[in-house]
């Protein structure tokens, strides 16, 4: 990780689970026909996990014995019926009225061609008791109308065979599975199969499909690869809907609906994702125990024993608890899948990369192996992805995704190649680890690896920050060859004091192990200094820099690129301390040597130049900045692309220089992209999403739009405190932002004491001269002038007027706008002459830098007027005002 540069400016101012499971298989024998003389006859229906046999003996042809065989075979045939039919659904089903819907608009069109739908999903979601009820409901409504249903366990070929042995049996037709099939094929009439269960990845169920157009089936199944069977006419079963969930919960509890027991079940079932069996057993517990409003504390301390629990009352035939029906699944997993879905578990649940892993095993096999020990987990891990050679393997990757996916335990997102874990899976799934510490330090590692390899993925990495929260419960943990990676994370996802922590080890070490001049050194004084910067400790940084720029001239020579960033790096701290003049000087060079060195394209020539501008801006120079930023801009767009970090940072530049000159329509458009892209990119509460957010907060402020600029501030002032804490610059500037509002708004009782913060907090961190603790002042002494304290007012803004002055020069905006609120006091304090006197400088001055148009041009016209006419020059206050009318007519 090289060290980081900086570059900115900113503006001032459901139904519950699948019935059945594995059962046994069923007997050998088939179910007999009729009798022969003399003979011995067998009847055998054969069920999930028993069998049920009679037989009888006799000699010769005997009637009676004849009419005792006909009727036991009739009584044969009900119970291979009744093992067969389907059942009716849970008498507390909920909600699901989607798919329901679909299945029924799908299967009454076209009658007599062959209909097959597909419910797919997560074990416990509730696919076969939608099966079941729409079912349910054709019978009741005849929408369709299904002669014959029959329930077949699709959980493995064994069950499969003797549920169509069943068939044969009940319809007195035979006695083995293809006779059920051939009757089927006989069977003109709306027949319904429904296979259930249909999970074990590796069995083909086509077999068991009758080979004709007509008739209809449904298949339940955890594995969305038999989606296939139905390609228009499948669904993908999730979580209920939270209403519905609602009142599933509240049914099976027992408990009458109200707003209070909506309220408690509403937490309830947000934190179980509306899963329906989970659901179904919270309700039942809650039944048991009596415990609506302590259910949710009950059940974080002991999530794990209660979702292995089953209610010994039932409302329909599901065998499994929550935690064993993915058990069932997770056991039938290969070791390697097995633990790719526990490593998984240990990240956040959404948005899983899969170039982690793709890039953790390419650093792997370009290293030179000396980690090899201490990564030995890691590497061990990996290796289930290499080819025979010890390269990436996709397909053995994608093998073992597909394998976790055929039982619905992971999602795959294939535009973004990400992958997520539904929530109690994911909980489950770290249920499941033994070697918690072990498996935490594995992911920590591999993800290390990945970070390595990317080293220039800016995006890549913060897109990690929420996996890394989930995985690392104590940076100690790290392992000291990954910190520069993760703290380069952490600094880039704007966690600046988790950054700082590593950052600081790490220099430790290599103090220790490498000397104070060794470049790696440099680069982590240089990084630490640059994390010092964004939390605003600009003294810590500029000593550290100062350290690094010498260091780098002594060993590398004043022109070697590292000497010219490291340079960069103090010129901007110094324009963070308010020192712009010497910052202007080391920016210049930089930018000369950079051009002679890399061109005038290059990156780092860029960023040289938006920095020389962001510095003219401090210094009031405008009209030499904007140039600089439209190239930077216009030449990142090319380079880059618009979309690149570095082009919005160059778009949020130009935007404010806009604002600088008055042009705030310009600024608007550009700050809206800014913060539009940046939410997408970055998340709403990145920093640098949240100076977009105040930037376009304050050209709303310079519009007039006061009430659009107030909310957006409130977000960047409360989101700040929790980021950076309450006492950072870029907090107190949104304090100072959102008080300047509420002064437009007129809410001056709340914008006094907000300022009084940001005055004191500003002394003690920058000292009583720097700028923005000027620019604090100032601020505080115009709200004085608002509350009518104009005695309070006027000593605060002579101070600042003298200080900018031998700060920035008596032609700087800032001293010029100094100027015009003294004058304004002088005014409120009837000292017209004083007021006049230093209003005609500030009306000159900003003709001359701004031009006769800007709008603070035309407020220093008005300002001077209205003192004419104070004392009594109405002829040259008539004359102004008729200037200042043309002007804002055109």
């Amino acid at each position: 990780m090289s060290s980081r540069a900086s570059e900115s400016h900113t503006v001032n101012d459901p139904i519950y689970g699948d019935v059945g499971g594995n059962g046994g298989a069923g007997g050998q024998q088939g179910g007999g026909r009729a009798a022969r003389e003399g003979s011995r006859i067998d009847y055998t229906v054969e069920t999930e996990d028993f069998t049920l046999h009679s037989h009888i003996q006799f000699h010769g042809p005997r009637p009676e014995q004849e009419q005792q065989m006909n009727s036991l075979e009739i009584k044969q045939s009900k119970a291979a019926w009744a093992l067969v039919r389907c059942p009716p659904p849970s008498q507390i089903f909920q909600g699901r009225q989607d798919i329901l819907e679909k299945m029924v608009q799908y299967f009454s069109t076209d009658p007599g061609q062959r209909h097959t739908y597909v419910l797919h999903g997560l074990g416990g979601s509730g696919k076969t008791q939608i099966s079941l009820k729409f079912l349910a409901m054709t019978n009741r409504y005849q929408i369709p109308r299904f002669t014959k249903q029959f329930f077949i366990n699709a959980s493995s070929p064994q069950t499969l065979d003797t549920a169509f042995k069943n068939i044969a049996i009940s319809q007195g037709v035979g006695n083995t599975s293809e006779d059920a099939l051939q009757w089927l094929i006989s069977q003109v009439e709306e027949w319904m199969l429904l296979f259930d269960n249909a999970d074990d990845p590796s069995l083909d169920l086509f077999p068991f499909f009758p080979k004709c157009t007509h008739g209809n089936i449904i298949i339940t199944s955890r594995n969305p690869q038999l989606a296939e069977h139905g390609p228009k006419s499948h669904s993908r079963v999730g979580d209920m809907d939270e209403t519905d969930a609602i009142d599933l919960l509240l049914l099976r509890a027992v408990k009458e609906k109200t707003v209070e027991t909506t309220q408690l079940a509403s937490e309830i079932v947000k934190e179980l994702s509306c899963l329906p069996l989970a659901v179904i057993q919270a309700g039942a517990y809650i039944s048991k125990f009596n415990c609506l409003h302590g259910y949710l504390s009950i059940y974080r301390q002991n999530r794990a024993k209660i979702l292995r629990q089953h209610s010994t009352q039932s409302h329909d035939d599901y065998r499994w608890t929550v935690y064993t029906t993915w058990q069932i699944s997770f056991d039938q997993l290969s070791k390697a899948a097995a633990r790719f879905l526990q490593l998984c578990s240990l990240l956040h649940r959404e948005s899983i990369p899969e170039a982690i892993f793709e890039q953790a095993a390419a650093w792997m096999i370009n290293d030179d192996g000396q980690e090899a020990q201490t990564l030995q987990e890691a590497r061990g891990f990996l290796h289930n992805f290499l080819s025979d050679s010890g390269t990436w393997d996709t397909q053995s990757f994608m093998d073992i995704i597909a394998e976790i996916q055929g039982y619905s335990l992971i999602d795959k997102h294939d535009i973004r190649n990400t992958l997520s874990i539904h929530p109690l899976v994911h909980s489950w799934c770290q249920d499941t680890l033994n070697d918690e510490p072990m498996a935490r330090e594995c992911m920590i590692d591999i993800i290390g690896m990945s970070i390595r390899l990317t080293a220039d993925a800016y995006l890549f990495r913060i897109g990690l920050m929420s996996h890394i929260d989930s995985l690392i419960q104590d940076p100690a943990t790290i392992k000291s060859m990954f910190q520069n990676e993760y703290a380069h994370v952490y600094f880039d996802s704007g966690r600046f004091k988790e950054a700082e922590c590593l950052e600081v080890m790490l220099l430790e070490k290599r103090k220790q192990l490498l000397g104070a001049d060794h470049p790696d050194m440099l680069q982590a004084m240089g990084n630490l200094a640059a994390t010092y910067c964004r939390l605003g400790r600009y003294q810590e940084a500029e000593s550290l820099e100062g350290i690094i720029l010498e260091k780098q001239k002594q060993l590398l020579g004043a022109d070697h690129p590292n000497t010219l960033q490291a340079m960069a790096n103090l010129a901007a701290t110094y324009r963070r301390l308010g020192r712009y003049q010497e910052a202007e000087q080391l920016e210049g060079i930089v930018l000369e040597k950079r051009k002679q060195l890399l061109g005038a394209d290059h990156p780092d020539t860029l960023q040289a130049m938006g920095n020389l501008a962001a510095t003219y801006c401090r210094l009031g120079r405008y009209q030499e900045a904007e140039p600089l930023e439209g190239i930077v801009l216009e030449k990142r767009k090319q380079l880059l692309g618009a979309d690149h970090p570095d082009t919005l940072q160059a778009m949020a530049n130009l935007a404010a220089t806009y604002c600088r000159l008055g042009r705030y329509q310009e600024a608007e458009q550009l700050e809206g992209i800014v913060l539009e892209k940046r939410k997408q990119l970055l998340g709403a509460a990145h920093p640098d999403t949240l100076q977009a957010m105040a930037n376009l907060a304050a050209t709303y402020h310079r519009l007039g739009r006061y009430q659009e600029a107030e909310p957006l501030e409130s977000i960047v002032l409360e989101k700040r405190k929790m980021l950076l804490g309450s006492d950072h610059p870029d907090t107190l500037q949104a304090m100072a932002n959102l008080a300047a509002t509420y002064c437009r708004l007129g809410r001056y009782q709340e914008a006094e004491p907000l300022e009084s913060i940001v005055l004191e907090k500003r002394k003690q961190l920058h000292g009583a001269d720097h700028p923005d603790t000027l620019q604090a002042m100032a601020n505080l002494a115009a709200t004085y002038c608002r509350l009518g304290r104009y005695q309070e007012a006027e000593p605060l803004e002579s101070i600042v007027l003298e200080k900018r002055k031998q700060l920035l020069g008596a032609a700087h905006p800032d001293t010029l706008q100094a100027m015009a609120n003294l004058a304004a006091t002088y005014c409120r304090l009837g000292r017209y002459q004083e007021a006049e006197q230093l209003e005609g400088i500030v009306l000159e001055k900003r003709k001359q830098l701004l031009g006769a148009a800007h709008p603070d041009t035309l407020q220093a016209m008005a300002n001077l007027a209205t003192t004419y006419h104070k004392l009594g020059r109405n002829g040259e206050a008539e004359e102004l005002q008729a200037l200042y009318d043309k002007h804002v007519r055109i």
